[in-house]
């Protein structure tokens, strides 16, 4: 195949593809179509997996998206399909790209109309499957729990409560020695106001002993 028939973007079912992907590579990038099924239509339509998407021509591009949207006219089982018995039709559907959305929507719609177990999950944004539900999905401000702070040992004050003591036990001191030293003041200026003396020593001095001769 000749290089000017290579082309850089292929678009396959709405989905632009750089033309330098392989060929299952590219097309299992379309939504619903994975790359087990890819390969399956790639072998009934004799492609190369292998090659580089952007050497496919036109046709090849039209059988691949014909095949997509109706496997069953390459006769691919039905046990392959992603939409078996439809509830709509009864047939066995294989979407892709934007259906797949539609159809899911759809479906969780009729379910909360119905008012059945499921659409009640899906109301509420719970697990639909039975999964569980203790540990994971859980939402809103309540997730986790909120660690207290460190033990201190015994006679150790908190963080918070260390200023403040310090403080208290300084201002204690301080208001003492400040009341204390108004009564020395005043104490020693009473005597001074009131005129009175000194109190004197009240010891008796020492008696030196007589020299005197005693007489016979």
């Amino acid at each position: 195949m000749s290089s000017q028939e290579y082309r850089h973007i292929v678009r396959i079912a709405g989905k632009d593809i750089p033309g330098t992907k392989k060929t299952i590579i590219g097309i299992s990038q379309v939504k619903g179509m994975g790359y087990n099924f890819a390969k399956s239509v790639l072998d009934i339509l004799k492609i190369n997996p292998n090659s580089n998407i952007g050497f496919l021509t036109e046709s090849q591009v039209e059988e691949i998206e014909k095949a997509m949207k109706n496997p069953s006219s390459v006769n691919i089982p039905s046990w392959f399909l992603n939409r078996r018995k439809d509830i709509d039709s009864g047939k066995d559907l294989h979407l892709i790209t934007s259906d797949i959305d539609f159809n899911v929507r759809n479906d969780i719609e009729r379910e909360k109309n119905m008012n059945s177990w499921r659409g009640f999950r899906h109301t509420y944004g719970l697990k639909v499957r039975g999964q569980r539900t203790r540990t994971t999905g859980r939402k809103g401000g309540a997730v986790g729990v909120r660690k207290g702070g460190k033990i201190l040992p015994a006679g150790v004050p908190a963080e918070g409560a260390a200023p403040a003591a310090a403080a208290g036990q300084a201002a204690a001191p301080a208001a003492a020695a400040g009341q204390a030293a108004p009564a020395a003041a005043a104490g020693q200026a009473a005597p001074a106001k009131g005129g009175a003396a000194a109190p004197k020593d009240t010891k008796t001095p020492a008696t030196k002993p007589s020299t005197e001769k005693k007489t016979k």
